[in-house]
């Protein structure tokens, strides 16, 4: 739930930078640094929540050099005035692709909850294409492809929320054996 709350925040933060900081000067890059620095944080209650959902809870420590690493790098990325996307993606990549990697861990082991992260995964991954298209393509009027993006995010949170908080989420069934197999 504190992977929820913190994207909650960037996500309010962002509202606020996008609707009013970014027209000062003064408070753009500052704020937009917090901002990042609130989705590096939300990543990294991902990860913790991921190990402890896929491996259990003794594997925590396990992960805490790669966030530790992670977090002090884009600390360090911000406050010397470059965070932003590419930041992010260069000191969390690893990051995300430990949480893919136990997800995928999960779906091979049939976890309950490992079909319905997937899809939300899938969906966010989804929203990220939107976020890579040039600038000046607009796909809905009123709508570049960043403020598209932001609103395809939506679908994956809300799958993810579901995934991981429902009982009547997608599950993965067992496999039939064959006899004698």
């Amino acid at each position: 739930m504190r992977a929820f709350a913190w994207t909650a925040v960037a996500a309010l933060a962002g509202a606020v930078h996008h609707g009013l900081v970014t027209f000062s000067d003064t408070w753009a890059d500052p704020s937009w640094a917090l901002i990042s620095g609130f989705v590096v944080v939300a990543i990294s209650y991902i990860l913790a929540a991921s190990v402890v959902e896929v491996l259990g809870q003794g594997h925590a420590r396990t992960f805490w050099l790669l966030r530790s690493v992670s977090l002090v790098a884009y600390a360090g990325v911000a406050v010397s005035g470059h965070a932003g996307i590419a930041a992010i993606l260069l000191c969390e990549g690893i990051t995300m692709l430990a949480v893919l990697a136990l997800w995928g861990v999960a779906v091979h082991r049939r976890h309950p909850k490992a079909a319905s992260v997937v899809v939300a995964l899938l969906a966010s991954m989804l929203a990220a294409v939107v976020r890579g298209m040039p600038p000046d393509r607009v796909l809905l009027p009123g709508f570049d492809p960043t403020a598209l993006y932001h609103v395809a995010q939506i679908p994956g949170l809300i799958l993810l929320s579901w995934a991981v908080s429902s009982p009547h989420a997608l599950r993965l069934r067992a496999c039939p054996r064959k006899i004698g197999a």
